[in-house]
């Protein structure tokens, strides 16, 4: 059986606290590609070079679903596998995506898994987070990014199937990037919101944010996740309600 090409696309900004153990754990790929925002200012480049030649730096910045496009534009493998630099790959993940891209029969065209996420030092397992299933593995030419400003999706173009490992995930590395990044999150999101023709109001920002709230606490089971839930509970609700309220500002700044 002819062994089929796996190449992985990274994007990164200011990684060099994690992207090493994110590239040493797709290690086992033929072709890794490290797509770099020319505005990182740490090592991120030097650490990505010890594990892959084709480190490239982007010149501008038009959001992650476009560089992540971009990256895949470079891949040369039969398949693709996306993650994020603050991501990575189990053994036991490994060994499943390989021998499912192996068998894969000619509709298959993208396997999704779960993402096990840590929230301040504690992997969260209920909340809204878990299982969190990600489309990440495609075959090239199957699938394409949206253009979101953030969090942007794998558009397939065919069946997607799930594997049972876990990707493994630390999305802040302390409480102070988790509060910068929220902060980034509600603008972004409220920018998203009022190009596609939005509206809100001081009412509706915070009915959605105690929704925020209940929804991650008590529907989502937060509770189970002990201290660390219930602050990500408050968190969800806070970044909600300045979602919405930046959202009211601009259409009012518009008007």
């Amino acid at each position: 059986m002819k062994k089929v090409k796996l190449s992985v696309i990274i994007i990164a900004k200011n990684a060099s606290a994690t992207i090493g153990r994110c590239l040493e754990s797709v290690a086992f790929a033929d072709e890794v590609i490290v797509l770099i925002d020319s505005g990182s200012v740490d090592d991120t480049p030097t650490i990505a070079r010890r594990y892959t030649p084709h480190v490239h730096t982007s010149e501008d910045w038009q959001g992650s679903g476009i560089q992540k496009n971009r990256a895949l534009a470079m891949a040369t493998g039969e398949w693709v596998f996306s993650i994020d630099a603050d991501e990575w790959v189990t053994p036991q993940l490994q060994k499943e995506m390989l021998i499912c891209i192996e068998k894969a029969n000619e509709t298959t065209m993208a396997f999704a898994m779960p993402r096990l996420s840590s929230f301040l030092g504690r992997f969260m397992r209920h909340s809204g987070w878990y299982p969190d299933y990600v489309a990440r593995l495609f075959r090239r030419g199957s699938a394409y990014f949206s253009e979101n400003i953030v969090h942007p999706r794998l558009e397939v173009n065919g069946k997607v199937k799930k594997l049972k490992n876990d990707l493994l995930h630390t999305p802040y590395k302390d409480i102070e990037e988790f509060f910068q990044k929220l902060r980034w999150f509600s603008i972004d999101g409220a920018r998203m919101m009022f190009q596609r023709g939005r509206k809100s109001s001081l009412a509706t920002a915070i009915a959605h944010g105690f929704w925020s709230f209940f929804h991650t606490y008590f529907i989502k089971l937060g509770f189970l996740d002990g201290r660390e839930g219930f602050i990500l509970a408050v968190a969800n609700a806070e970044v909600t309600y300045y979602r919405y309220l930046k959202l009211m500002f601009l259409r009012e700044n518009k008007q």
